[in-house]
């Protein structure tokens, strides 16, 4: 699995954090995702794959 976010399409809802917080972070200043984790191992798969789909922005992207 491999993670990517696109920042310009963020609009800070924090629904990764929620659903994966070990492969996503939001910035301090304005809430926009950071990936803390490219490449999640199984154990956070479908953490991750929760967060991907719970993003209002369609900003998060993963290739199996």
């Amino acid at each position: 699995m491999l993670v990517t976010v696109d920042q310009d399409k963020c609009v800070s809802s924090g629904m990764c954090v929620l659903n994966a917080a070990e492969v996503f972070d939001q910035r301090d200043d304005d809430g926009v995702v950071e990936l803390l984790v490219a490449e999640p191992g199984p154990e956070n798969a479908e953490e991750t794959r929760k967060a991907a789909a719970a993003c209002p922005a369609l900003a998060i992207h993963i290739e199996e």
